[in-house]
Formats: C-alpha cells, sequence, structure tokens
C-alpha cells in the first residue's frame, strides 16, 4: 500500500425499523420494515425467503442497546462506519429523523458515521403483474431554494461539528441518493458555507444507478467523486452499449422468458455476476466501489423484483478481494457496503438463520488476508 491512510469502509444504514407516526397513517398502525420482511414468500423451490433475524431478532431501533450492538457487530466486520440515510423533503420537512437524531444528541454509539442524503420522494407502489407499477405520492421531494439550503445546512453542520463525522481530507462526505434531481446551487452554498464554517470543504459523492447519467456531468455539477450501482443483474457498460431501446427490449425478454421457465424475471446468478460488481473504473481517485453481499428486492415488490441467486458468504468473501485491492493504493482509499440492515431489499449484513455471522466473517477474513485490519 503506497500511502498511510486508514481504509473506510463505509456502510449504508437504514433507520426505519420502529413505529412512526407517518408508516401508521399509510399503511397501519405498528408497521416497520420487519412487516414486509416477515410476510415475504418463496416465489419458487429453493428461493431464500423469508430472512430471519437471529441475534439481534426483530429489533426496534428505538432501543439504544440494539444500537450498540450494530456498531460491535460492524467494527467485529471491519466496516468503520455507518452512512444514516436522511431524508430532508424541504422546508424542514424530515422522516424518520428520531434515531439519527438520538444518535447524535446522545454521542452513542461512539462510532464514526456520515449522511446520506435520500432525496427523493416517497411512493406507497402497487406491483401489477405485468411487472408495471402504479404509484401513489406520500411525501414529495422539494428544493424550495436559499432559505431552505440555509435551514437544511444549518441541521448539516451540526452533523459535521460532531468529532464521529467521516472526513476526506478535512472536508465532511455528504452522499447524494439522486445526484440528477439536487439542482447544483444546493451543491455550490452547501461547499461554500462548508468553507465558511472552517472545514477543508465538502466531499461530495453522487451515487449512479443509470447507464445515462455520465461521472464527468456529476463531476462539472461539483461533485467530487461518483458510486455506481449495479445491481441491474447485467453489466452497467453492456447496458449502456445498448441503448435505451436495446435496454427496453433485454427488460421484455427477461419478462417473456420468466413466463416461459415459471421463475422470477429478474433473477441473478450471484456466483457469475460479482465480478462485474468491481470494474477498472473503480481504481480512480474519484470513484468509489460499493460491495453488495446479497440482495433480494422481491419481499417489497414480488414476482417482478430484481434478486440474487446464490448470495453467500463464500462469494461475498472473493467480491470483497476484489474491491480492497481496487482501492487499497488510492490517495483516500474508500468502500461504500451496500447495506447493514435494508431487510426488506434482501440487502444486509446482519446475522440471519441461513448465514449466521457469515457475511460479517467473511468481510473480516479478507481485510485480513489483505492486511488491511
Amino acid at each position: 500500500m503506497n500511502n498511510s491512510k486508514k481504509l473506510e469502509i463505509i456502510a449504508f444504514y437504514l433507520p426505519q425499523f420502529h413505529p412512526f407516526k407517518e408508516n401508521d397513517e399509510w399503511w397501519g398502525k405498528g408497521f416497520t420494515e420487519w412487516t414486509n420482511v416477515g410476510k415475504a414468500k418463496p416465489l419458487f423451490k429453493g428461493h431464500n425467503q423469508p430472512r430471519v433475524p437471529t441475534e439481534l431478532g426483530y429489533y426496534d431501533l428505538r432501543l439504544p442497546i440494539v444500537r450498540e450492538q450494530q456498531a460491535q457487530m460492524a467494527r467485529d466486520a471491519g466496516v468503520t462506519a455507518f452512512c444514516y440515510w436522511h431524508y430532508w423533503f424541504g422546508n424542514g420537512q424530515r422522516l424518520i429523523a428520531d434515531i439519527f437524531d438520538e444518535v447524535l444528541n446522545t454521542g452513542k454509539p461512539d462510532f464514526p458515521f456520515c449522511l446520506g442524503w435520500a432525496n427523493h420522494s416517497w411512493f406507497a407502489k402497487n406491483w401489477n403483474s405485468d411487472g408495471t407499477s402504479t404509484n401513489k405520492l406520500l411525501k414529495e421531494q422539494t428544493y424550495p431554494g436559499i432559505e431552505d439550503e440555509r435551514m437544511h445546512f444549518k441541521f448539516l453542520l451540526r452533523a459535521f461539528r460532531d468529532i464521529r463525522y467521516v472526513k476526506v481530507d478535512g472536508a465532511p462526505l455528504l452522499y447524494v441518493f439522486d445526484p440528477v434531481g439536487i439542482p447544483k446551487e444546493y451543491l455550490n452554498n452547501f461547499k461554500k458555507w462548508a468553507v465558511e464554517a472552517g472545514f477543508t470543504g465538502l466531499y461530495c459523492v453522487a451515487n449512479i444507478t443509470s447507464p445515462n447519467v455520465s461521472k464527468q456531468d456529476m463531476l462539472s455539477k461539483g461533485f467530487d467523486a461518483v458510486s455506481y450501482q449495479r445491481l441491474g443483474g447485467i453489466v452497467n457498460k453492456t447496458l449502456r452499449d445498448m441503448g435505451r431501446i436495446g435496454r427496453g427490449i433485454h427488460k421484455s425478454w427477461k419478462k417473456c422468458e420468466g413466463i416461459i421457465l415459471h421463475r422470477p424475471p429478474f433473477m441473478t446468478d450471484y456466483r457469475k455476476y460479482y465480478p462485474f460488481l468491481i470494474t477498472d473504473d473503480d481504481k480512480k481517485e474519484d470513484v468509489i466501489p460499493s460491495l453488495v453481499p446479497q440482495w433480494d428486492h422481491t419481499p417489497r415488490s414480488g414476482w417482478n423484483g430484481s434478486f440474487f441467486i446464490h448470495a453467500s458468504p463464500e462469494f461475498f468473501y472473493k467480491h470483497a478481494l476484489m474491491g480492497i485491492n481496487a482501492v487499497k493504493d488510492k490517495k483516500n482509499p474508500i468502500l461504500f457496503l451496500k447495506s447493514w440492515n435494508e431487510w426488506g431489499e434482501g440487502n444486509f449484513m446482519e446475522p440471519d438463520l441461513t448465514y449466521g455471522r457469515g457475511f460479517i466473517n467473511a468481510l473480516h477474513k479478507a481485510l485480513e488476508e489483505t492486511n488491511m485490519i
């Protein structure tokens, strides 16, 4: 390794595993993410559903002891920070804010963190048998302008000043879920105000999920780095080369194939696909790779959900080795981990009935073998 900087592994953290007012109104009293997780059904023989948590059980994030246990498990894995999803819809309106607020106010757990602004509208989705979905708007993402920017930054600044907050060369790291939607003005002002507050800047990371979004466009907009989400079941470059019409044809073919073979259409074999989750692009300084232990969106979206089969600790370990080797010689070696506890998307590291601590141990093993822990 050509630098003395410690490898950062930042795991996305969903603070939604507890009842709150809006969910009660929209879905019924007491609804949490566990509701979808618990009622999930296997869609074919051998489908690993439902997923059942073991060590932490069907936890309630309002309990401080649960958050402490999560932080210790993350340390055991070699994860260095959580990236808490943060919802700011404009004019001071937030959702599921109480968990992070308590982390900030109490100083516990004593575990590094940063924020990921989940700047997207919330919809109630009804999935149809033909693969389409109908959306009902629950909460709209807005960007009202300068007063909202100031109000939002005032909140962010309190988090940035916390000793636990992840910094890159002295600049707080802020991950943005929808980098296309955010006005350039917001980024410019956030960066300017961060410098005025005494930081070296604000290190903004753009989440890229579509082949139509270019890294250069995001860097020109003011982002410092990008992170590619490669969960499409086919290599991003291949998708990009298909063009918009080609991608539409590919999606239609997958649906037809699913009908013919009597299996969900958007199923991908992790054993064959994990080598494509890390590419040569991820070796560049302005790209932060993502590690993906497993993925299964069917608890939320049923037959038309995308998911991996054969996503096991054995192959995640090999995937983690690729990710570590892609970044270990960078000036700022950082990996995102998608995710720590997205149980509703079958995308988690926490122990369950099938694999126990398998994914935690697999990451630790990869870090140990590369002398990065």
